[in-house]
């Protein structure tokens, strides 16, 4: 008898996309716990987590909403998702599956859009995804262009600290776009 994988879920909600290419997006969000690398950003807390089957993570999922994009994110998904999972979050009907990765794992198969987020000091291992998007401390950017082919490329503020910094830095580096983290502006999880 096998046992039932089990997954570190940190939360699973219900909101709006406030990042990149989706912003505004309806998804519901499944956050993992742990990650490979310790940003000083991020938002996520480790020691809080439940364990979860596939199965319950469905159908928490589901209980929030079905018809919308489900987002994987974390701490580092990479670390965790895997082809079981994607594959139950498809047959319950979610057409859309999304991922925040850092880019240093690969990706289970199923994934309809990655998002990569590359940090300083880390070897990339994901090359194409559908968009890159890097929280500008005042760090070289333009060397990601070279390793993260995307054909969106965004810029966000570390904590809405830098924004000014970051526009005066786009208006003269054209190729890129801001994104805001606007679920902090308007209050949303």
């Amino acid at each position: 008898m096998s046992e039932t994988k089990r997954y570190r879920i940190n939360e699973i909600f219900y909101s709006l996309q406030g990042e990149g290419y989706h912003t505004g997006r309806p998804a519901v969000f499944i956050r993992f716990s742990g990650c490979n690398l310790r940003c000083r950003w991020c938002d996520t807390n480790f020691k809080q987590y439940t364990l979860m089957s596939a199965e319950e993570i469905v159908g928490a999922c589901i209980k929030l909403h079905r018809d919308c994009m489900a987002l994987l994110t974390g701490g580092e998904p990479a670390l965790h998702a895997d082809d079981d999972l994607i594959d139950a979050l498809h047959k319950a009907g979610y057409n859309r599956i999304a991922i925040e990765t850092n880019g240093t794992k690969y990706l289970p198969k199923g994934i309809d859009w990655v998002t990569c987020s590359p940090k300083e000091g880390t070897h990339v291992l994901l090359h194409n995804v559908d968009e890159m998007k890097i929280v500008y401390t005042g760090q070289d950017v333009e060397k990601w262009l070279q390793i993260v082919h995307a054909p969106y490329n965004y810029l966000q503020p570390c904590s809405l600290q830098n924004t000014k910094r970051i526009v005066r830095y786009i208006l003269k580096h054209p190729w890129w776009r801001l994104s805001l983290q606007t679920q902090k502006y308007i209050g949303m999880k």
